[in-house]
């Protein structure tokens, strides 16, 4: 990861912010007012990391000519902002650390449409989305470098499925024992988020019956998932050195839990979410992850005991969420009861409503729920766009459509 992430367990300086090429373009999502006094006095920062499919726009499969593209996004502005993945389908973009999210969704709006311009530089189209619609992905092209072979060697098989995209949310948090806390309050969420984000129904050229494919595939690997339960932050360095010395992982930057504690920069990480199909969902994801965040800061401060749903109750609910999406039924922790999953977002909302009106987020928030309770979220809006002709190449224009802006070069 690049040296760039140390700054997000700080409040950037203006002097610390390069120009936005494209501050002029609106969010349409962006209804927020002005932070409260206590929330601008000390805001948490905010950094995310996207991952992007390459497609080649006459097939509408994968195209593996990640290099190039990194290549060319880097020199036209990105520079170590932009960097490849596992596979050579893949190209990550991260934004630098904001503390408004109005300011933040400008930088994603811009850092798509680079990436964007350079995928069709080289003739490819860009796409945002969990796992890939079409394309012989298995096994992958695996990206050259010393540690994705080290992946491989040690996972073998496992790397088959990883062409699977993510939307990383960074919070700044310096101290590991409030990061650590902070988790535990977050973990019976992860089910809910999980719903909320869905977007990868398909997998090389069929309906897999999911609305999150990609959470089921990095259910399979040893350190992956909901979170444990951490005690303190001596048991979080036992449970991962102990992770280490059997080959579950590499490393600590291998840790694959959906929230974790990042290895090389003094923030949480909620890893949860599928890649989001426009930038507005990952706006929205990113200003509900900074309120919860900010909200379970607030019950550690005030001593409130974390919740401990059960372990297997909460894999469980996991799996529910990533087959239903928003559109079925999710489960209510800790009761254990199924409820519209739409209900269990409603629910959340109202537990991290303070934080968003401090963070003069609410506005925006209700307005980006609405609308993915009118539309559906990506998983719904792929399988609509295939309904309507029953076609796959159909499904990935709309991706396309949805990811960015028009490159300039057309």
């Amino acid at each position: 990861m690049p040296s760039l992430l140390v700054h997000y367990g700080r409040v950037e300086s203006e002097a610390d912010r390069p120009a936005k090429a494209n501050r002029h373009l609106p969010v349409p999502v962006g209804r927020g007012r002005p932070p409260t006094a206590a929330a601008a006095a000390s805001p948490l920062t905010l950094g995310v990391e996207e991952e992007y499919l390459l497609v080649d726009p006459v097939t509408r499969e994968v195209s593996p000519q990640a290099q190039k593209v990194v290549a060319q996004a880097s020199s036209a502005g990105l520079g170590d902002r932009v960097g490849t993945e596992l596979t050579c389908y893949q190209v990550e973009a991260r934004t630098e650390p904001h503390t408004v999210v109005r300011e933040l969704g400008e930088q994603i709006r811009s850092m798509r449409a680079v990436v964007a311009d350079a995928a069709g530089r080289q003739g490819l189209r860009l796409v945002s989305s969990g796992a890939p619609v079409l394309g012989q992905s298995v096994p992958p092209p695996i990206t050259e470098g010393p540690r994705y072979a080290q992946s491989v060697a040690t996972f073998r098989a496992l790397d088959d499925e990883q062409t699977a995209c993510a939307c990383h949310i960074h919070v700044g948090i310096a101290d590991l024992g409030r990061a650590l806390q902070v988790s535990n309050h977050l973990r019976p969420w992860v089910p809910t988020l999980i719903s909320l984000m869905a977007n990868s129904p398909y997998w090389s050229g069929r309906d897999t019956g999911y609305a999150s494919w990609r959470v089921m595939t990095l259910a399979r690997w040893p350190i992956s998932g909901p979170p444990p339960y951490f005690e303190s932050p001596a048991h979080f360095d036992d449970l991962v050195g102990r992770a280490i010395e059997v080959g579950a992982v590499m490393d600590r930057g291998g840790l694959y839990w959906d929230i974790r504690p990042s290895s090389h920069v003094p923030t949480l990480e909620v890893r949860v979410a599928d890649a989001a199909a426009t930038a507005d969902e990952t706006v929205l994801f990113s200003a509900i992850v900074r309120a919860m965040v900010a909200t379970a800061l607030k019950a550690v401060d005030a001593g409130e005991p974390a919740p401990r749903p059960r372990p297997e109750l909460l894999r469980a609910a996991c799996w529910r969420a990533a087959r239903d999406g928003l559109s079925g039924q999710s489960v209510d922790l800790p009761t254990s009861h199924l409820v519209p999953a739409g209900a269990r977002v409603d629910r959340l909302l109202t537990w991290i409503r303070p934080a968003l009106r401090a963070y003069g987020d609410l506005g925006l928030v209700r307005f980006g729920w609405s609308r993915l309770r009118a539309v559906g979220n990506g998983a719904d809006r792929q399988r609509l766009a295939h309904q309507r002709r029953r076609s796959l190449p159909d499904v990935v224009d709309h991706l396309i459509a949805a990811a960015s802006p028009p490159p300039a070069y057309r």
